[in-house]
């Protein structure tokens, strides 16, 4: 929202000198952010002059230029650069006459876009100025015609400062306003918060005895004597919100449309960000900035019958001002007269009554529609106006009156008009209801201790009735223009935000003795500091994926996965919730790729969002922040999400170790991810078993299902599958042909590991190692039969390591080679030979038992 601040001086008492700076410092005191400030881009001598002669010359180019001498101070008197008083200024406009006062712009002058205004030879003379147009100043898009003041109802004294006299001296102030503000979106909202800020006195504009006499003449005296009947039907509500409970009808007739809009007010809209469009909008428009009231201008001699307000029918079509035909939805609120629709409530009008040059009488909309509804119609069309956005936020319902009969005033003062006694409103349901504060909450909430004068006096500030109830409570009835304050919380922001932001101490809660991270955070946190000490780096990536991905990499069989699809999502194209954490890694690992990053081990430990198949989610249940939620609201909630565990996922492509002098590059294999599976259930002091796996995202045979073993029970729970990715994955995603990956729920092997983890004595006997080579099954898992030796050998095996899978010559067909690496161990003597040699083959008897195996000789 930008304030100019003459303007904002007319509805608050500024000090002379108040800087921009200051006026932003005090607005964000009251809890409004500063964004910038504006001016108009000009500076130097630019002043009043008077054509003295025009002379035409034809040019050899087929162009007629005009070589004019222009007074530009008064006779005998030094000019505002120093120089003489009658300057020969060359022209090529028509429209202008000996005679005329003009807007020079003399040397050492900058106009908008930085142009430097110099005496220069054209023309076969020496142009000494510049007679400047309307965008030449910065004061609207003409460009066709310098700016003759004499049309402007101006008659000021040659050589006056033109910078002044067309105010574009003016300066203004930019402050965002957020949603829940709407009443900030006007100089009248800004005034007051500058007046809760300062204490500076605030003039209510829309307050002013004269506007309350031209409303009370603009009323027809009977419903016969009414120019256009408004009728607004039972459109749907939307959140029981009154889709038009005002609607404010003023006719004035006689207008003159081709009058120039005064200097002062296309210089306020312009640094309002708003550009002239002809006297009569821009009156809509200035008074729509004044008192934050969106006002439409209906070209009444254009309108058939009366006026009503209802919901669209499906396929209805509108022309909009903007010169496109829209084809609305039923959900669309419209202005229309007897031929159908003439106007999108709130957004936009139509073509076929819109002010022109022509117009003659005047209809004047004062309307309040419902935020919800303007709101969903303007996204629905992707057409954001300034009305819109005031709608959206909330207009004060009892401003309507006022704003229309501002605008009369100014047609009136500036157009000519008459207003007739011809126009009709329709209001209901304007009060906001009471509310319950009670006194003890503000201190509660804020910490800060506000009297109990205080606390009415901000309440009162603000527009509130506020009067006194039993035990403690206040009754308080929020003003029309905000329509944020529906609760007891809101109250308490306002108390504290009039009393003052700086108040509220800065205390940094004690953390109670003997707590601290969970089990489950701290092997989070280990986890992920595991993984980042073995070289992969951690990465943050969104949770939204688009279809194709979804149901490719976060299911192991093919065929379309459960997932959840956003609503109303940022992209389109991926609308999804992330089932795996795939997605989001390979995005990462083809951005960094695509960049010339290369060798890449990248991990990243988030929420995955798992619903059940079949199941619908989400919920219309809407706790509010004045009371706890219910146990039945939280549940409801509870309810309306999917699954959220946390998972790990990791992507290896590249180099592990880059090429190196007499020593070759070490790629990232499927062996890497198993390493980090293991390293993951040494961080969580978890047991994870490999198994031989399948999953289309994965590369046929190169692929391991993760299983975690229950500390306590012993029972396998699959978590996930790691491996190396299949060639038509990665290549999707503009990935070299093997990259390794990872994705496992991390919160079930938290959940699966030890809750204690024993440590045993350190032994200082020396250890005795054999080999162990098994032939048996080639579909055997080797992970199982290293568990089943593991099992046999019993106390003295400290340790074992399968070293080598062998398939080929000396080997039937269907059967494989394991090669184990064994260590033994005795805490309390020196092991024999024949003791490790016992041990060993015990094992190997239950391998055989179990699988068949045999000792490979």
């Amino acid at each position: 929202m930008r304030v100019p601040i003459g303007w904002l001086g007319e509805v608050v008492d500024l000090a002379d000198d108040v800087a921009p700076q200051d006026v932003l410092d005090a607005l964000v005191r009251v809890g409004l952010e500063d964004e910038d400030t504006h001016a108009f881009e000009i500076s130097g001598p630019v002043v009043v002059g008077q054509v003295l002669e025009r002379v035409a010359e034809p040019q050899s180019n087929g162009k007629t230029i005009n070589w004019c001498q222009v007074r530009v101070a008064p006779a005998g008197e030094q000019a505002a650069d120093g120089g003489a008083d009658v300057r020969g200024v060359v022209c090529g406009a028509h429209n202008f006459e000996a005679g005329d006062k003009v807007v020079v712009t003399l040397p050492g002058a900058v106009l908008p876009g930085a142009f430097a205004i110099a005496a220069r030879k054209t023309y076969g003379h020496v142009s000494d100025g510049m007679i400047a147009s309307a965008r030449e100043l910065g004061l609207g898009d003409d460009h066709t015609g310098i700016l003759v003041l004499s049309r402007l109802g101006l008659d000021p004294l040659v050589g006056t400062d033109a910078i002044e006299l067309l105010g574009l001296d003016e300066r203004s102030v930019e402050v965002n306003v957020t949603p829940d503000r709407g009443y900030a979106m006007s100089v009248r909202g800004i005034g007051r918060e500058y007046s809760h800020a300062t204490g500076a006195t605030f003039h209510d504009p829309a307050l002013r005895p004269e506007l309350e006499d031209i409303a009370a003449g603009a009323l027809a005296p009977d419903a016969a004597s009414v120019r256009v009947p408004v009728t607004v039907t039972d459109a749907r509500a939307v959140r029981n919100q009154d889709p038009c409970p005002v609607f404010v009808g003023t006719v004035v007739t006689g207008v003159d449309a081709s009058r120039p809009t005064p200097p002062w007010m296309v210089a306020r809209l312009a640094l309002a960000g708003i550009r002239s469009l002809g006297v009569l909008v821009d009156i809509t428009n200035y008074v729509m900035i004044e008192l934050g009231q969106p006002i439409h201008g209906y070209d009444l001699d254009q309108l058939r019958g009366g006026i009503t307000v209802r919901r669209a029918e499906a396929g209805e079509k509108l022309r909009t001002l903007d010169g496109k035909e829209r084809t609305l939805s039923d959900e669309d609120l419209l202005i229309t007269d007897d031929r159908g629709p003439i106007g999108l409530a709130g957004v936009m009008g139509g073509m076929e009554t819109e002010l022109g040059d022509s117009t003659r009488n005047v209809l004047i909309e004062a309307a309040n529609f419902s935020p919800i509804s303007i709101a969903r119609t303007a996204r629905r069309h992707k057409l954001p106006s300034e009305a819109s956005r005031r709608f959206e936020r909330g207009v004060d319902p009892r401003v309507a009156v006022a704003a229309a009969a501002r605008v009369a005033e100014l047609m009136v003062l500036l157009a000519g008009g008459k207003v007739e006694p011809q126009g009709s409103v329709h209001a209901r349901a304007l009060d906001p209801e009471p509310l319950t504060l009670r006194a003890s909450q503000p201190e509660a909430v804020m910490g800060v201790h506000y009297t109990t004068d205080e606390i009415v006096t901000s309440l009162r500030a603000v527009g509130c009735e506020v009067w006194d109830e039993a035990d403690g409570l206040f009754g308080v009835r929020p003003p029309s223009w905000r329509p944020d304050l529906e609760n007891e919380v809101s109250l308490i922001e306002e108390v504290g935000r009039l009393g003052g932001f700086d108040r509220i101490p800065s205390v940094l809660p004690v953390a109670p003795p003997g707590r601290g991270l969970t089990r489950v955070q701290r092997l989070r946190r280990q986890t992920a500091d595991v993984l980042a000490a073995w070289g992969a780096v951690e990465t943050l990536s969104y949770p939204f994926t688009n279809e194709a991905d979804r149901d490719r990499l976060g299911r192991a069989t093919p065929g379309a996965v459960p997932a959840i699809k956003l609503a109303n999502a940022l992209d389109p194209q991926n609308a999804w919730l992330r089932t795996s954490m795939l997605p989001g890694l390979l995005q990462v690992a083809h951005r960094n790729w695509a960049r010339g990053t290369t060798d890449l081990a990248v991990f990243e430990i988030g929420t995955v969002f798992l619903p059940d198949e079949g199941r619908a989610y989400g919920t219309e249940t809407v706790p509010g922040t004045s009371t706890p939620p219910t146990p039945a609201e939280l549940q409801a909630i509870a309810d309306g999400l999917p699954r959220q565990p946390r998972w790990v996922g990791a992507v290896f492509a590249g180099n592990r170790a880059p090429k190196q002098p007499g020593l070759a590059a070490t790629p990232y294999a499927w062996q890497d991810a198993l390493e980090a599976v293991q390293r993951i259930g040494l961080a969580t002091a978890a047991e994870l078993r490999v198994r031989q796996g399948s999953h289309q995202a994965f590369h046929p045979g190169r692929c391991a299902e993760v299983f975690a073993v229950d500390a306590a029970t012993g029972e396998e729970r699959s978590v996930g599958y790691a491996g190396e990715l299949h060639p038509d994955v990665t290549a999707s995603f503009d990935l070299p042909r093997v990259v390794a990956a990872l994705d496992l729920d991390l919160d079930v092997i938290i959940e699966s590991g030890r809750r204690e983890v024993e440590t045993g004595a350190i032994v200082g006997f020396p250890v005795a190692t054999q080999d162990l080579s098994l032939v048996l099954p080639a579909d055997v898992p080797a992970g199982d039969v290293e568990r089943t030796i593991a099992e046999g050998a019993g106390s003295l095996l400290e340790h074992i390591d399968l070293v080598d899978d062998y398939r080929g010559a000396g080997l039937d067909e269907g059967e494989k080679s394991l090669l184990f690496a064994l260590r033994f161990r005795a805490p309390d003597r020196t092991l024999t030979a024949a003791e490790a040699t016992e041990s060993k083959e015990a094992g190997a008897a239950l391998a055989a038992e179990r699988y068949g195996a045999r000792i490979r000789a």
